[in-house]
């Protein structure tokens, strides 16, 4: 074992987890200010604010997506070399972080073709009306320019965090989001570029973490480096790496896919407004997810580790604390949405129309939030087990088995069509969750009989 990171296996698993989760949860909070920052500015912009709203809200399926493939490499990757790590076994941790830096790279540039070439017809698929396809275009044109950045930062950042360096990974995107912060307002409004502007914001705040990542990477300070001779891209360490990120590439990528189901029927039933007030729901929603997924981050390193150095009682520990504070932490939020809907709305526009409408459906659509610490806490629980097969079932059951078809079927349901279309998310989490807290019952036992022999 590496003593450089055995305090992973040593120190008690509630200071363990407060150590890695807070920064990482705070990483994951200030991440979010990326897009949503964005969104609050646009919002405000006089005059045609409420459209361009709309319209970047179009551009976020494709960003999650673009995302999507930093954790189709990273996600696996991290939780494999934190394993390799518990081993004791560096040079295969050093040679999976190489492999996978070079992939992402590779990756990277595809999907930069990808959205010059194809943006308007994406967009289109994706729900952008004649009223709005001018500011999305603007929008992700711009931003198709940072995607290098994007992959680079989100996907490097996350071996930061798996090595036990979770305040180096919350100033990753800290830095990147106090230059949004600042940027914005002066690209938006200082030079009038509106939407370009936020655009470029962002990815010149993403290549500045860009930056901070591969420094930190190669310097000195990091137990695992990445250097020439490990970047070369090995199938048998990648593969694996790949097959584990595919349940949080699914859990990422299907909200793109989810998001042109919404958009297109509720476009259908309810319009322009329906479709801004969608962008305002996954806004918050975003708000409710990315600290759930930050404390699971923090609790990653340690599960893995341990799960490595085959110390099934420190497993079992942190999943229950991880477990305890997710379900105190959605019911929490969650009490909270459904008794201030409209102070939540209120944060993305100043719109009366959009207002109203928002306040109603918010309550509604985030219905089954209260549970769903559950679901991420075991779901991530399976990545950091390096179990891939089960954590790909339970996020194909969610988003493809369940919501998909409630986004069509609910409208037959309910007589108000466009509020059974935001039903479907409550509907299908519900199901989702207890699905997954049967498996995980069968499956967490199972993985811990393996090592306790």
């Amino acid at each position: 074992m590496n003593k450089n990171n055995e305090f992973l296996g040593t120190e008690p698993v509630g200071k363990l987890l407060f150590k890695l989760a807070i920064p990482t949860i705070t990483a994951q909070l200030i991440n979010m200010l990326y897009n949503i920052v964005d969104r609050i500015y646009i919002g405000h912009m006089p005059g045609d604010g409420d459209l361009a709203l709309t319209g970047v809200g179009v551009c976020m399926p494709i960003i999650l997506f673009v995302s999507a493939f930093a954790a189709l490499i990273s996600a696996g990757g991290a939780p494999r070399a934190s394993i390799f790590m518990g081993k004791g076994d560096i040079e295969s941790a050093e040679k999976t972080m190489g492999s996978c830096f070079s992939l992402q790279a590779i990756v990277s540039l595809i999907l930069t073709v990808v959205l010059l070439v194809w943006h308007e017809d994406l967009l289109l698929a994706f729900g952008a009306s004649e009223n709005t396809i001018d500011y999305a275009a603007d929008y992700i044109q711009i931003y198709a320019f940072g995607t290098i950045f994007v992959q680079l930062t989100l996907g490097m950042n996350a071996y930061i965090t798996a090595q036990g360096f979770a305040k180096v990974g919350m100033f990753t995107v800290m830095i990147g989001a106090i230059c949004n912060i600042i940027l914005d307002p002066i690209f938006i409004f200082g030079f009038g570029m509106g939407v370009r502007g936020a655009a470029l914001a962002t990815i010149l705040s993403q290549g500045i973490s860009c930056v901070w990542v591969i420094l930190f990477l190669c310097g000195k300070k990091t137990l695992l480096r990445l250097k020439r001779e490990t970047l070369r891209i090995r199938p048998q360490l990648v593969l694996p790496c790949v097959a584990l990120g595919i349940a949080p590439f699914i859990m990422q990528s299907s909200e793109s896919v989810i998001s042109v189901c919404f958009n297109s029927s509720l476009l259908q039933y309810g319009g322009d407004v329906a479709v801004g007030a969608m962008t305002i729901l996954t806004s918050v929603m975003q708000f409710a997810m990315l600290p759930l997924q930050g404390l699971a981050q923090g609790a990653q390193p340690i599960t893995s580790f341990n799960y490595g150095a085959k110390n099934p009682q420190r497993v079992k520990k942190i999943f229950k604390l991880l477990l305890i504070c997710s379900l105190v932490y959605s019911m929490t939020l969650w009490s909270l949405i459904q008794m201030f809907p409209r102070t939540f709305a209120g944060i993305f526009t100043p719109d009366t129309t959009l207002l109203d409408f928002t306040e109603k459906v918010l309550p509604i659509y985030c219905g089954g939030l209260g549970i769903f610490g559950l679901q991420i806490a075991c779901q991530m629980t399976f990545v950091s087990l390096g179990k891939a097969f089960s954590s790909v079932i339970v996020a194909v059951m969610r988003k493809f088995v369940l919501l998909l078809p409630l986004i069509y079927i609910m409208p037959y349901v309910m007589s108000d069509k466009t509020l059974a279309v935001y039903t479907a998310e409550p509907v299908a989490d519900v199901l989702a969750v207890t699905f997954t807290g049967l498996l995980f019952f069968f499956q967490f036992r199972k993985a811990i009989r393996n090592i306790e022999k």
